[in-house]
């Protein structure tokens, strides 16, 4: 005879090797939170396009009922956040025309000037990296999870001093330092200090250069159309 709890095991041991398996309907999506935390939602494709699974684009906004909801579909309302979770330029198959897609000139400008006085790094790099990491959301958290506006690994974050990555001007801070470093390390030659921003250090030291990896030279030539877009606004 099973007995309550048994049974109550068993369903609860059901249901999470359901939610732990790869999610496989487009009604149920998988949504991790700038704080770590995972939700699953089930809001429906109300006809509205999709994004792509390479751009990762979750929409959170409040239902008709005020509760807080998740979907990768845009919604109607007009109020939404959008949390991104992969590097903004780093896919490489992107639709986006980076010589026309509007630029980000007003966010952060005290922050990203003091940070670019204080580590001497152009401004209009800072805010170009900025662009290509995040496209300037705060929120942004990469599964590998990189946080904030420059996209912070925890670790690094720690090194350089950073409390909380996802608090903007502590994350362009630490970001612009270690973009300084970068710099440094490499001579001033700022397509392998950004290609060392993307794919480490190491890996440019290995490689000789930018990493033959399909992401990271799409984001150096990225950074590159950004930085001299801003530099001349």
């Amino acid at each position: 005879m099973t007995s309550g709890k048994t049974l109550f095991a068993s369903s609860l041991t059901v249901l999470l090797l359901a939610f732990s398996a790869p999610v496989v309907s487009d009604n149920i999506k998988r949504i991790v939170h700038p704080d770590g935390t995972v939700e699953y939602t089930n809001v429906k494709d109300s006809g509205q396009k999709r994004a792509s699974s390479k751009d990762e684009v979750v929409y959170r906004y409040r239902d008709d009922n005020g509760v807080v909801a998740y979907s990768g579909v845009q919604p109607a309302s007009t109020d939404f956040d959008v949390i991104r979770f992969h590097c903004y330029a780093c896919n490489p198959d992107s639709n986006v025309n980076w010589r026309t897609t509007p630029l980000f000139l007003k966010p952060y400008q005290d922050e990203i000037r003091t940070a670019a006085s204080e580590f001497n790094v152009d401004p209009a790099l800072v805010r170009a990296v900025i662009h290509a990491e995040s496209a300037f959301n705060d929120k942004a958290l990469s599964p590998k999870g990189a946080q904030g506006l420059m996209q912070l690994m925890p670790a690094t974050a720690q090194e350089l001093g950073v409390r909380n990555a996802m608090v903007a001007p502590e994350n362009i801070r630490g970001g612009v330092n270690y973009l300084a470093r970068m710099l440094k390390r490499f001579d001033g030659d700022i397509k392998l200090a950004t290609a060392a921003y993307n794919a480490g250090p190491g890996a440019v030291g290995r490689h000789g250069g930018i990493p033959p990896y399909a992401e990271t030279r799409a984001y150096v030539e990225r950074v590159g159309i950004l930085h001299e877009r801003y530099a001349s606004n």
